[in-house]
């Protein structure tokens, strides 16, 4: 049978023996996920987070010291030791969750259809709250199902948003909590607060749809108008309860960050594929002949186009600002056109020095944490 061990071969006794002890991980592996099992109760009845940052840290600095004792590398300890954190968390999160304040809350989800209103659907539902869903065709029940809401979330495309809040907001009670999921905050929230008079709370989970665990996600979000037991201050301890880190930020900030993280990353993502596309070459034929740097690279853009084009168009051109960003970028690649064109190396190593001094030790930094995953990558995948 494919996988027994070769009584024949010269290491074969030493080769039992070390099969002997991966199936004696695999059931002390088996043994902690039945432990799991009791965490999760405890903390669903002692109203505990998924997710303990300092007694994961703990846990991490004392295994690696532990590690050290054994002749073993503490890195290599580490990992091994968040993989098994992972799936636990990946296992609580199959499951029910402790919820916040102890009170079930009516929250409303306008797109609760759609991929992100689905997973927080199923996230509010496994923490005991009761869940409404308003779709498309659902507008002539809007009395109905904002009755008595907590809080409303609107969770469709951006540039549905502002238009979806106004037709929402006559049907909510006037102390119920409005807020969205967009990646742009200060028009939305203008709009909430004009036509809302109770609580506001805009949102940015910072993780796509397909998250296996909320777990050490994170979630951003603006406190617009109302704090307290009355506002949706109860759901940002509940992303606590799930394990989420969470994070006050003002609209401003935020959209000017977002300029960078999602439009400008994005736009140059689309830049890359379609030059990929123009130049005729499959990235089966670039991945046969790539470094591991190349083929994490190549990743990161591909994971773009399994993705929904309509999206990416709404976040990309969210808003005049965002736009204005993206073609003050494509400016500066007609100045670095020029130096190629001009074979203007003392140029490159000018821009290319001022910009490492600007990366400062960041560059570092950076080169360590990527040439990590990189090893990880090229581990898994090569």
């Amino acid at each position: 049978m494919s996988g027994q061990v070769d009584p024949e071969h010269p290491l074969a006794d030493v080769r039992e023996r070390l099969d002997a002890i991966d199936r004696d991980l695999l059931a002390l592996l088996q043994s902690r996920n039945r432990l799991i099992g009791e965490v999760i109760a405890a903390k669903i009845e002692r109203q505990l987070p998924i997710f303990d940052g300092a007694r994961e840290d703990a846990k991490i600095a004392r295994f690696r010291s532990e590690a050290v004792e054994r002749d073993l590398d503490p890195d290599w300890a580490e990992d091994f030791l968040r993989m098994v954190m992972s799936s636990s968390r990946a296992r609580q999160s199959q499951g029910r969750f402790p919820r916040s304040q102890g009170a079930l809350r009516r929250v409303l989800l306008v797109g609760g259809g759609g991929s992100m209103g689905s997973l927080y659907r199923r996230m509010l539902e496994r923490s005991g709250h009761q869940v409404l869903v308003l779709e498309r065709d659902d507008w002539a029940h809007a009395d109905s199902l904002a009755a008595d809401v907590d809080l409303a979330i609107v969770s469709v495309p951006i540039a549905d948003t502002c238009v979806v809040i106004r037709r929402l907001a006559p049907h909510l009670p006037p102390g119920s909590t409005l807020a969205d999921f967009t990646s742009t905050k200060r028009g939305v929230i203008e709009t909430m607060l004009e036509v809302h008079p109770g609580p506001v709370l805009s949102l940015h989970p910072m993780h796509g749809p397909d998250a296996g665990s909320l777990g050490r996600q994170l979630m951003l979000y603006c406190a617009a108008r109302g704090s307290g037991s009355g506002s949706g201050d109860w759901f940002i301890e509940q992303c606590r309860l799930w394990g989420m880190r969470t994070a006050p930020i003002a609209a401003d900030a935020h959209d000017r960050v977002m300029h960078q993280i999602q439009g400008l990353r994005h736009f140059s993502t689309l830049l890359h594929g379609a030059f990929l596309r123009q130049s005729g070459l499959r990235p089966d034929d670039l991945l046969q002949h790539s470094s591991p740097v190349y083929r994490m690279e190549l990743a990161m853009t591909a994971r773009m186009f399994a993705q929904d084009p309509h999206l990416y168009a709404d976040i990309v051109l969210a808003d005049p600002e965002r736009r204005q960003l993206l073609l003050d970028y494509l400016r500066l690649q007609q100045d670095f056109a020029r130096m190629v064109a001009d074979n203007d190396r003392e140029s490159f190593v000018r821009e290319f020095r001022d910009v490492a001094a600007f990366f400062g030790d960041y560059a570092d930094r950076a080169r360590n944490e990527s040439a990590y995953l990189i090893d990880r990558l090229s581990e898994r995948f090569a």
